[in-house]
């Protein structure tokens, strides 16, 4: 046999002259994606949605970005390290909004709202607390489709904007209520915590979520006494099993939440609602019977609060005082730390972008992303959010509904 025919009979012995399967064509759904990222505007928020890594990920995977000139300087991300990575520096905050996606870490402004085009997506916090009335009707007459980027829920049930965001909170609080304690500010003078032989500062947490875990952590790690309030079980016993020790626990009951309050140094409010506003669990009554000079942190307050005397601050003037206790209610606790917490927002919109890709754009991942149709609030313009229809008097539509027929 010639070298030849052994090459034929080789051949066809591995196959290739035998039937073959047909192959057909795969249709590629991988969307280009065009994203804007505004310089944030409201007063001391300094996180930015994309950090330069995140930025530089997705342009390599074939998408665009512009960002607004200093829209990473509060967490010292300069505009070098995005154009390095890829994107596209804009001095004129407009050509941002020429984009087809916009996130931002806050909702935007009214005026913001004006310079977005018609059938825009935009992704951010919704801050339900801080909105003016004809928010919404603004979004609506644009015809924006708008994510809430805290009510979005990852494949395991979960929320990762709320997850992420109350880690830093938690730990963070505890930072906080130190400082409102100490000398430095007017306060009572007391150490976090305690030293041998000195009676530990008492902290109460309204809440065994995921703040609540890491505020228990870091007042627990600080050598406080700590009591923690939730209405569920399961959630106490888990914190319960996470921390490693046995804490004080109990559910929500009015007489001895109030009891515990009267002798507590810190109290950190920390329930959230699945939807709408949080629930009012600490009445004026309870907090005008607390300690002079304690101190109270509503972290919920983005929601409403959970305390009946909070008020919204901000980071310029972040307390105020009522019966004696000391009030930190600021929305956006995360920014104080807005690097960690910029590097932890990108981990959750880069892949949200390119799994959005993937999948062949904006309305493909609503259909097949159920966690992310629970953070759609408005679509095309329409109202889908139950809650902020009725809030605000407006029309509902249903987005499931809308989904099965678009």
């Amino acid at each position: 046999m010639t070298k030849k025919e052994g090459s034929i009979f080789t051949l066809t012995a591995s196959g290739g002259l035998m039937p073959q399967e047909e192959m057909l064509e795969v249709t590629k759904t991988n969307k280009e994606l065009f994203i804007g990222i505004p310089k944030e505007c409201t007063l001391q928020e300094n996180r930015v949605a994309l950090v330069p890594e995140a930025v530089a990920r997705l342009v390599l995977n074939g998408h665009r970005v512009i960002i607004e000139s200093e829209a990473g300087k509060g967490a010292h991300f300069e505009d070098r390290d995005y154009s390095d990575a890829g994107a596209k520096i804009a001095y004129d905050k407009k050509e941002v909004y020429e984009s087809d996606i916009i996130i931002k870490v806050d909702p935007p402004t009214l005026d913001e709202i004006e310079m977005m085009k018609p059938k825009q997506c935009l992704i951010s916090a919704l801050q339900l607390s801080v909105h003016p009335e004809n928010y919404l009707k603004r979004l609506m007459k644009k015809q924006i489709t708008a994510i809430a980027v805290d009510f979005i829920k990852g494949y395991d049930g979960g929320y990762p904007f709320v997850r992420s965001m109350s880690e830093i909170a938690g730990n963070t609080v505890i930072l906080i209520a130190a400082e409102y304690l100490s000398n430095v500010n007017s306060g009572k003078g007391l150490m976090m915590g305690g030293v041998t032989g000195v009676a530990p500062t008492e902290t109460v947490i309204l809440g065994a979520g995921t703040v609540g875990e890491f505020a228990a952590r870091a007042a627990l790690g600080l050598g406080s006494s700590v009591k923690v309030f939730d209405n569920s079980l399961q959630k106490l016993s888990r914190l319960q099993n996470d921390i490693g020790r046995r804490l004080y626990t109990s559910t929500i009951h009015p007489d001895v939440l109030a009891d515990a309050l009267e002798n507590a140094d810190v109290v950190i409010g920390a329930i959230r609602s699945k939807k709408g506003r949080a629930p009012i669990l600490i009445t004026e009554e309870m907090v005008s019977n607390m300690k002079f000079g304690s101190v109270i942190i509503d972290v919920c307050i983005d929601q409403g609060g959970c305390i009946e005397t909070s008020e919204v601050t901000s980071h310029a003037q972040p307390t105020f005082t009522k019966y004696g206790v000391v009030h930190y209610c600021v929305p956006n606790i995360a920014s104080r730390v807005a690097q960690t917490a910029s590097m932890a927002l990108s981990n959750i919109f880069s892949p949200m972008m390119l799994e959005m890709a993937d999948v062949g754009g904006l309305n493909n991942m609503m259909r097949s992303h159920e966690g992310l149709r629970n953070g759609v609030y408005t679509f095309n313009g329409s109202v889908t959010n139950e809650y902020l229809a009725k809030t605000f008097d407006l029309p509902f539509k249903d987005l499931n509904l809308i989904m099965a027929a678009f």
